[in-house]
């Protein structure tokens, strides 16, 4: 409930260097996740990172926990965050919630993938794999909801 009342790291980094936008096509839920990257012992970091959701108030917990869980790790790091992760993290989420855990990592992966496209660098097939099934749900739900996942 603390991250639902009070998340961390809410709103939007104009100049990000990565955005992911994703949702879930039978609940509705749509999060936008900002990275900022940054150089740390010459490894590329997530240097600030903000979310929007709209969506229930696990969808806002667990995008306000996966911004902490990603703050400071390399990219590399980052992408190993799972959904089960942010769910123990914030102590658990019922059944029926899980999949806003899962929006979170699904969210996070999604920038990484956009900030490595933009640059141009390497994309590893376990990203692209994820990237080509979060497309399909994204456009699903895009197709349902009209202007919805325009912010």
């Amino acid at each position: 409930m603390a991250h639902f009342m009070n998340p961390r790291n809410m709103g939007e980094i104009k100049d990000a260097d990565g955005i992911g936008k994703v949702g879930n096509p039978a609940c509705g839920d749509i999060m936008w996740l900002y990275i900022k990257v940054g150089r740390k012992n010459n490894k590329e970091i997530i240097k600030d990172i903000k979310f929007k959701t709209l969506g229930c108030a696990a969808a806002i917990a667990t995008s306000s926990k996966i911004t902490e869980l990603a703050k400071g790790k390399t990219l590399e790091e980052a992408i190993k965050i799972t959904r089960n992760d942010v769910a123990d993290s914030l102590g658990g989420l019922p059944k029926i919630k899980i999949h806003c855990s899962v929006l979170a990592a699904e969210a996070l992966n999604e920038a990484v993938y956009d900030y490595l496209k933009k640059n141009n660098l390497h994309i590893p097939e376990k990203i692209m794999d994820k990237h080509e099934k979060i497309r399909k749900e994204l456009n699903e739900i895009e197709k349902k909801y009209k202007g919805v996942t325009d912010l």
